[in-house]
């Protein structure tokens, strides 16, 4: 971005830091009010300022790198060990069956090539904690029902991205009118390079906070220097593995989950935080300003279908499926269904797209087009359903939990990601 852009985003950034507690209470979120000033942006008198496409692909990049570690290292395995039956459906059975559903979908419903409509599946399935941070805090809805959301918003990002990256590479042998045999070498690429970005990101996850925390006990470290550790290991796990010829994103996640294993006696880790709320928050700014104009101006039908079957039917049937058994009354499942809203990975996902696929081609156009309208979807459905849903829930005595136990005190459960806003 030039100066311009930079200006009027920092801007931004400081009257959200004036503002967001008000416009909390009128149920506005942070990537709510971010893509609307970059739409704003792009209509107004700057709108000839271009973004260029490389700093866009290096932000969303490094975003993603930062998200996906912070998301890892934030599982906590003491709060997860007596309730991870749902977690572990919702993952393990709910995620697969969701991107499966979603390529169904696209093959329905758009006139996609398999390996575009498998991407797009791939992009808009995971979910997002910063979209439902007001509920996933709300000491009313059921801990095991929160923390089930946690956890699956947490980890889902990183479940997606080798998928994602396959498909992203089948995509482009199909576009460059590459031969099975070549489809297959690729196939074999990816899983190399995912080996390599596990091998990667779990040593220096692993060595990084063991070197951490022994700063700490030996004196070494001070806090703020502790906390820029964090965020430098994400950055060494991605970049690390791009050097190494491996996945960096999956290096990133690999790395967030080998450093939850070390025993950390450190503060916590305010400077991630804020540092991945900062860069995400300038994503959805850039998607205000980037992505969605162009995808509502030339809006079919299709698209609009897509987009809301992904966050019906695409998202509720593969959780209802996947709680069968799993103790989940009939208001829980429907409410884990309803609050899968997309967001940050999926926006990020799209821009790697953009960057790495022709727009020219009209598939590749509509697989953006699907995903940006999915996501600006899903940021007006769930920010204003979350507040009414979630009064309807606490007081239905759905959840597991009596409502005199509900309405106990309860510590604030923080999402693992930095994306609150």
């Amino acid at each position: 971005m030039n100066e311009q852009a930079v200006f009027v985003l920092a801007l931004v950034i400081f009257a959200w830091a004036v503002l967001s507690a008000r416009l909390a209470r009128a149920d506005v979120s942070g990537p709510a009010a971010f893509v609307a000033a970059g739409v704003l942006f792009a209509l107004g008198p700057l709108d000839d300022v271009e973004l260029a496409r490389e700093n866009i692909k290096v932000l969303a990049e490094l975003t993603l790198a930062v998200v996906l570690f912070s998301d890892a290292s934030r599982v906590e395995a003491r709060r997860l060990r007596s309730e991870l039956s749902w977690p572990v459906r919702l993952l393990g059975i709910g995620f697969p069956l969701t991107v499966l559903a979603g390529f169904l979908a696209a093959l329905a419903l758009l006139d996609l090539p398999w390996e575009l409509a498998a991407l797009l599946a791939a992009i808009v399935a995971p979910t997002d904690a910063a979209l439902s941070a007001s509920l996933i805090a709300d000491g009313r809805v059921p801990l095991r029902v929160r923390q089930s959301l946690n956890v699956e918003s947490g980890l889902n990002d990183g479940l997606a991205t080798p998928v994602v990256v396959f498909f992203l590479a089948a995509s482009t042998s199909l576009l460059g009118g590459a031969e099975g045999a070549e489809l297959g070498e690729a196939l074999v690429d990816a899983l190399v390079e995912l080996a390599l970005g596990v091998a990667v990101g779990g040593a220096v996850g692993w060595v990084g906070g063991w070197l951490l925390e022994l700063g700490v006990r030996r004196g070494w470290s001070r806090s703020a220097s502790h906390r820029l550790g964090r965020v430098a290991l994400a950055l060494v796990a991605y970049l690390g593995a791009l050097l190494a010829g491996g996945n960096g994103f999956v290096a990133a996640f690999t790395a967030g989950i080998a450093f939850a294993l070390v025993p950390d006696d450190g503060d916590d880790a305010e400077l991630p935080e804020i540092v991945g709320e900062l860069l995400s928050l300038t994503v959805w700014f850039v998607f205000g300003a980037v992505l969605l104009l162009p995808s509502v101006e030339h809006l079919g039908a299709g698209v609009v279908v897509y987009a809301v079957a992904s966050l019906t039917v695409v998202r509720m049937v593969p959780v209802a499926l996947a709680l069968l058994g799993g103790g989940a009354d009939r208001g829980t499942v429907l409410f884990l269904g309803w609050f899968g809203p997309r967001g940050l990975a999926s926006v990020v996902f799209a821009l790697l797209t953009a960057e790495s696929l022709p727009l020219t081609d009209p598939a590749v156009e509509t697989v953006v087009d699907a995903v940006a309208v999915t996501v600006l979807g899903s940021v007006v459905a769930h920010g204003v359903s979350a507040k009414p849903l979630t009064d309807r829930f606490a007081r239905s005595g759905a959840g597991g939990e009596p409502p005199d136990a509900r309405a106990e005190p309860r510590p604030r459960l923080r999402p693992f990601d930095p994306r609150r806003t």
